[in-house]
């Protein structure tokens, strides 16, 4: 009773919410849904022990609530795991409730279910899927984003290696596309909850520290905000006026990002104006109206003006940003938006069918105006859809490595962005970071295909010139010219890379068949039977993987065939063997011990995944490698992930290549923890920086070498202006140590600034 109460009572908060929207009143066919939900799901729970349902209301909750869709896009996430989950077919629910909401439940069943191929990644399929599904209603990926949150919401009762798959793939997928969806408030959201789960630690002391300091920013806030209060009220704008604190996951990133302790990111607090224009003036004007009068009040910093509300994100964001003094000496952001560019920041795409008016004129010339609401709660935007159009190319032209996919699309959903002109005066916008070549890619394929360098501003650059916001840009071109793989260094853009991807795997194509043909004529000159056996002793002896890449070689005259007539002539000795060699531990010229990769072959058979792996100092030293890329050691947030070969990986949690895997090989990760006993040694590199001064390298080295007998690999000081900068790579046997040393370095006079690289 008690749970057939809290199912009711959580219903009616979903239909309380719809009720406050400006969505026609369709109850009955909302109410039916749910019905029919709660009975195809009778029985089942989740992992947290509540009864199933209770996740569809709650998805559907934040479609209506936080999302903002109407009745059809609320009844289709109450159905959105009936299909998968019960014996209902998507008939059934086209018979019930009609073809629109079949369609999308059918899009978020095909998202969720289907069969890969064995070595392809299911996540990156899966992604593949949804964006495919973006073409025919984009209410299907909302819904998906509104089910992540909710997963993310309620990550707890997973075990541990489930968190650190669905926080990985959350962080290196669905908060990009909620990026690019204009989806703030949920990217934030999703970013943070990802955060939560896979560092625990960082995030709470975050958490700490923001609360630590609130009243601190509070006074600030108030004191800041009161002059500017008082000029908007003698403008006559209605307004509102809000803090908008940085989140624990974007401190924390900053914090890594520029080696930097929580007290020095003076950017912790924005303050954000929503207004609503006054009668007969347009909302761009009033921005303006707004950051002239404020101005007035404190001097803006000249370089840090941010114009979105003449050219907006692609994503549909648009604000003016402004960089003001305080009385008491601190920058501070300031964000200007109108109601309607506030909703559609937080909303994205979905809040654009609120403000969507359509005009006619009736029999008697009379214009009138309708707001379409509910016959169509599918956002638009022109910018929704030239984003569209680009990911139906890539699509039609897909990425044979679902990891390369993923990394093609994912270039474009963060980025942020330049404008640019062609020699018309035409206005383009594209990320930040994009090149020569990705504008000739914007213009058409062949243009881009025969670049071979641009004039920007009338002067004459190369192909991976960087553009900058504001530049005119002319493509040139030549017909000789071909693509080469090269260019991939070059493009930063989706679109550029997929079309040079395709330009060399056609290529490629074309050399693979005449490196085939060459070796036929080679076989019939030799007189030896092309078969898989001498075919693969080629492979073997050329140290190439498969016969693919043996007819690419010769094609493309990297291998004489002539050479190799000898040596396929003769007979062999015994046949193959398959040799396992396995590595040693080395000691380095001080006696320090190294952890060192190994080629052991782990057998997984005997793990639980319900149970973190233990690291001890036996199976770090021939069980696990230590992966270069992140160069983990004891006492940091750790992952295991087993490869292809049955080897095992172990990586940090934030390692950019861990969140890859994460993203895209969940099953194959396993949670770890360090069980070590200070017998072995790991290098670590620190950076130190500050004033210089006579004795100072003989003072770092007294800390580290004799005050904590850590034996120094290499050191690299560069005094400058009376500056300094410098490396130290040593030898530690855990984070506490690290630490320790970088506390009493920190200590050291004139030392400004101590942290691990």
């Amino acid at each position: 009773m008690l749970e057939a109460k809290q199912i009711d009572e959580a219903f009616q908060h979903l239909i309380d919410t719809y009720l406050t929207t400006k969505h026609r009143k369709k109850v009955d066919i909302i109410t039916k849904a749910f019905n029919f939900a709660r009975h195809a799901h009778k029985g089942v729970r989740r992992l947290s022990g509540e009864p199933y349902i209770m996740h569809p209301i709650a998805v559907a909750q934040i479609v209506a609530g936080e999302i903002g869709l109407g009745s059809t896009s609320i009844c289709s996430a109450l159905l959105h795991d009936v299909v998968e989950d019960t014996d209902y077919t998507t008939e059934d629910i086209e018979n019930m409730f009609g073809p629109k909401i079949a369609q999308i439940v059918d899009g978020l069943t095909k998202i969720s279910g289907g069969i890969f191929g064995e070595h392809a990644s299911a996540q990156a399929e899966n992604f593949k899927k949804l964006l495919l599904t973006m073409n025919d209603d984009i209410r299907v990926v909302l819904i998906k984003m509104a089910d992540r949150l909710h997963n993310m919401r309620t990550l707890g009762s997973q075990r541990v290696d489930k968190q650190y798959k669905i926080a990985g793939e959350t962080l290196y997928i669905y908060a990009p596309l909620a990026n690019r969806l204009g989806l703030n408030a949920i990217k934030s959201e999703l970013e943070n909850l990802a955060f939560k789960y896979e560092h625990p630690a960082e995030y709470a002391a975050i958490e700490t520290k923001l609360a630590v300091t609130e009243a601190e920013r509070s006074t600030v806030f108030e004191e800041f905000t009161a002059p500017i209060r008082t000029q908007l009220d003698k403008m006559g704008i209605k307004y509102e006026i809000k803090a908008r604190i940085k989140t624990p996951y974007s401190i924390w990133t900053k914090m890594q990002n520029k080696h930097i302790p929580f007290e020095e990111i003076y950017d912790i607090l924005a303050v954000r104006i929503v207004f609503e224009p006054r009668e007969g003036w347009d909302e761009r004007n009033e921005c303006f109206n707004v950051y002239v009068g404020i101005t007035q009040l404190y001097p803006s910093h000249p370089e840090r003006l941010r114009d979105w509300v003449s050219h907006p994100k692609a994503n549909g964001y648009q604000a003016l940003h402004i960089t003001l003094m305080s009385s008491k000496g601190e920058w501070i952001e300031v964000q200007i938006r109108s109601r309607r560019m506030d909703d559609i920041a937080e909303k994205g795409f979905a809040a654009h069918w609120k403000y969507k008016d359509t005009t006619t004129v009736d029999e008697q010339g009379h214009t009138i105006v309708k707001t379409s609401h509910e016959e169509d709660d599918s956002p638009s935007s022109v910018e929704l859809d030239k984003w569209l159009v680009t990911i139906k190319e890539i699509l039609d032209d897909p990425q044979p490595d679902a990891m390369d996919f993923l990394d093609t699309i994912k270039l474009n959903l963060y980025a942020s962005e330049i404008v640019v002109f062609t020699p018309k005066g035409e206005l383009r916008t594209m990320p930040m970071g994009s090149t020569a070549l990705d504008f000739a890619y914007t213009i058409h394929t062949v243009v881009g295909n025969h670049c071979i360098g641009a004039k920007v501003n009338h002067k004459l650059v190369p192909m991976s010139y960087l553009l900058q916001s504001g530049d005119q840009v002319e493509i040139l071109t030549q017909k000789s010219q071909k693509v080469q793989s090269s260019w991939l260094s070059m493009a930063s853009t989706a679109k550029a890379r997929t079309k040079i991807l395709s330009a060399i795997r056609k290529e490629e194509r074309e050399q693979r068949q005449l490196g085939s043909a060459m070796l036929d004529e080679f076989f019939q000159k030799i007189e030896l039977v092309r078969d898989t056996a001498n075919i693969d002793k080629l492979c073997k002896h050329h140290s190439l993987r498969k016969p693919d890449e043996l007819y690419l070689a010769i094609g493309q005259e990297k291998i004489n065939l002539a050479d190799d007539e000898a040596f396929l002539k003769q007979k062999d000795k015994g046949g193959w063997r398959k040799i396992l060699s396995f590595g040693r531990n080395k000691k380095n010229g001080d006696g320090a011990k190294t952890a060192q990769a190994l080629d052991t072959i782990v057998n997984t058979e005997g793990y639980d995944k319900r149970r973190p792996l233990m690291l001890t100092e036996d199976t770090v030293q021939h069980k696990f490698h230590l992966a270069e890329c992140c160069n983990p050691i004891p006492g940091d947030p750790v992952m295991c992930y087993l490869d292809d070969d049955n080897q095992m990986h172990i990586h940090k949690l934030q390692c950019p290549t861990a969140m890859r895997i994460k993203a895209n090989y969940g099953k194959r990760i396993y949670s770890a923890k360090w069980d070590m006993n200070h017998q072995q040694q790991f290098l670590v590199t620190i950076r130190i920086n500050g004033v210089d001064n006579i004795g100072l390298i003989n003072s770092i080295t007294n800390v580290i070498s004799q005050l904590f007998n850590a034996n120094i690999r290499k050191m690299e000081i560069e005094s400058n202006d009376g500056i300094f900068e410098g490396k130290v790579t040593l030898f530690v046997h855990d984070v506490k140590e690290v630490k320790t040393i970088i506390d009493n370095l920190k200590k050291i006079p004139d030392v400004k600034d101590v942290a691990r690289i």
